[in-house]
């Protein structure tokens, strides 16, 4: 069997000439058309892995935006409290602090008193309850004599 196709195409040489030129430039043409979309796939694939990158970096930033804000939101409601309770707790530490203020004015009044020569005893008090005395004293004698 081969003799016979070595025979026919020994018979035609410018017919399988012709079909050897064809078929190598239709394989020429088949092969260009399979690279070039074998080129379109790779830049389609490499185009759509930049789309999906973007995507996923813009939900990424939208998504720590998000967590940032409620983070900070936290924060501030956190930092309001506390000056909150410094404010209560100043207050109720200035209102005692008041208090013992007064007791000290109150405890100088009574040490100036106390240190004044006119007073007899220990404040001005005792001293004006002693004057008190001699005068009732002396208005029970006026009473007396009157009597």
């Amino acid at each position: 069997m081969s003799k016979t196709i070595e025979m026919i195409t020994e018979q035609n040489p410018a017919r399988s000439a012709k079909t050897t030129k064809a078929s190598r430039t239709k394989g020429k043409h088949t092969y260009k058309l399979l690279f070039g979309v074998w080129v379109l796939l790779i830049a389609g694939g490499v185009y759509g892995a930049y789309l999906y990158t973007d995507q996923l970096k813009q939900n990424m930033s939208a998504d720590i935006a998000k967590q940032t804000q409620d983070q900070l939101s936290a924060i501030q409601l956190d930092y309001q409290k506390q000056i909150g309770d410094l404010q209560t707790k100043i207050t109720a530490d200035m209102t005692d602090l008041q208090g013992k203020v007064d007791s000290l004015n109150q405890l100088l009044a009574f040490t100036k008193d106390s240190a004044n020569d006119k007073t007899d005893n220990s404040n001005q008090l005792y001293t004006q309850l002693n004057d008190v005395k001699k005068k009732l004293e002396e208005l029970q004698k006026n009473l007396d004599v009157l009597k």
